[in-house]
């Protein structure tokens, strides 16, 4: 592929200097940008020079003659599934997609091979390029499925923008290194981007920084600026630990184009213990269902603090804030019901796995923890298998005339002997949460196998058995 052609139209008589600050600035409460703000999703904003009144009046679609603006978001594949530490940056897509403008989910399927630097103490181990590609897949499919659940579920009756994912490997694939750099490698400044807080922190370090992880900001700011050439992209969207590479986007378009293009960074969501949450730091929720189940990711909801549980419903709902305030008034009356958590998880499980998803969560929960035989009898195998990760699954005939004992055996829960019989006597095992301490019973369809053939035996206090009955 030819080198990229690259228009400079900046300020001659100051090379190198930027004709507008790059101060970060706290917008006020205006236009589209207001509910976001007021929602505390959306955090920092600059340049300082057009972010008050520029800005504004870009995203503002009630104002005559306007014209739908293009936001993005990159998603780097170091992994297999988004997680839910992505949500926020997706909320933030939603809520332009919401207010009419297009948004674009870019995953980075070239930039994921050097690793970005931004916020770790050390380097990424390195992937192959089979890996990533096979993330890129992915990360493409579960943007699709969060669009898709967004657009079927959450509709609001107005008239929303698009939401159309890219992969940046479809512009760096073909580039070939010393043109690229001759290009493009120009335009940047080494004062510059040695600069950034990234850079220095790693630097710093005693594990040092590679070429390959300083040359990523320059990916991404490449990136902003094809997104900008060819869909008219003027803003991008990061977490508040991609500011520099967002101001190197910004710094490069505006050198060779002249023109003003935006930055706005989300809040990042930590653990109680103040990491972020993310794969690397080995604390990820994820959003993919083979990895963490509806019912993992709705309880991870219920489970949230008190003191935290307001400030979740207005970064990750859509619930309008008087709601929210009528929420939380409840909650404050009778904190022991958890109300505002469940409605929490309710949301985000929607969000995320759709409304099968979140009933799927919701039987899971009355399972597990209310001991409701209704909930089991409509379980699938799956939500069985999701709900008890630890428990061995075993597939079983049905005898005439078996027994409870049998049963046990069967599935190599007791001991042989007298030690097992024991344990059924002593009250040491129930079948579908209710207690048996006969083990001659013999079983009964309807009480011991439940209406979708199966019996969930536990030993003990912690060890299940799921057991799919065949040939009833």
């Amino acid at each position: 592929m030819a080198a990229p052609t690259l228009r400079r139209l900046y300020c001659k008589s100051h090379p190198g200097v930027w004709p507008r600050g790059l101060r970060v600035v706290r917008l006020g409460t205006r236009g589209m940008l207001a509910a976001p703000r007021a929602r505390g999703l959306f955090k920092d904003f600059f340049p300082e020079s057009g972010t008050k009144t520029e800005l504004p009046e870009l995203l503002d679609r009630r104002r005559a003659g306007s014209v739908p603006q293009t936001v993005y978001c990159g998603f780097d594949p170091t992994g297999d599934s988004l997680h839910v530490g992505h949500l926020l940056t997706l909320m933030g897509l939603f809520h332009f997609q919401r207010a009419g403008h297009n948004v674009i989910a870019l995953v980075g399927g070239s930039t994921a091979r050097l690793g970005d630097p931004s916020g770790r103490s050390k380097e990424r181990e390195a992937l192959s390029a089979e890996c990533v590609q096979a993330n890129a897949r992915a990360l493409q499919r579960g943007l699709e499925a969060l669009a898709a659940n967004h657009a079927r579920l959450l509709a609001d009756g107005r008239p929303w923008g698009t939401f159309t994912v890219l992969d940046n490997s479809a512009w760096f694939q073909e580039q070939h290194l010393v043109d690229f750099l001759a290009t493009v490698g120009g335009h940047f400044r080494m004062g510059t981007l040695l600069s950034r807080q990234s850079v220095q922190s790693r630097l710093k370090s005693p594990e040092g920084m590679s070429l390959a992880e300083f040359f990523y900001q320059v990916l991404q700011a490449y990136d902003f600026y094809y997104l900008f050439r060819h869909y008219g992209c003027r803003v991008q969207l990061g977490g508040s630990d991609q500011l520099g590479n967002i101001m190197s986007g910004y710094e490069f378009i505006h050198k060779l184009t002249g023109e003003d293009v935006f930055g706005i960074t989300v809040p990042l969501i930590t653990s109680t213990t103040g990491a972020k949450l993310g794969k690397s730091a080995g604390n990820a929720v994820w959003l993919n269902r083979e990895k963490t189940s509806p019912f993992e990711l709705y309880q991870f909801f219920v489970r949230q603090q008190d003191n935290i549980v307001e400030r979740y419903l207005k970064l990750f709902t859509f619930l309008p804030l008087p709601e929210i305030d009528h929420i939380m008034q409840l909650h404050v009356k009778e904190p022991e019901k958890r109300g505002a958590q469940k409605r929490l998880a309710a949301e985000v499980t929607k969000l995320v796995h759709g409304q099968e998803g979140l009933e799927s969560a919701k039987r899971c929960t009355q399972a597990l923890y209310h001991s409701s035989i209704e909930a089991l009898e409509v379980m699938s195998d799956q939500e069985l298998k999701e709900l008890f990760q630890e428990a061995s699954f075993t597939e079983l005939v049905l005898d005439p005339g078996t027994s409870v004992i049998d049963t046990c055996r069967k599935a190599n829960a007791i001991p042989d002997g007298p030690r097992g019989y024991r344990m059924i006597t002593e009250g040491g095992v129930s079948i579908n949460h209710r207690q048996v301490t006969n083990p001659e019973s013999v079983l009964v369809i309807g009480q011991h196998i439940l209406k979708n053939g199966l019996s969930l035996l536990k030993i003990g206090k912690r060890n299940f058995y799921i057991i799919k009955w065949l040939q009833l």
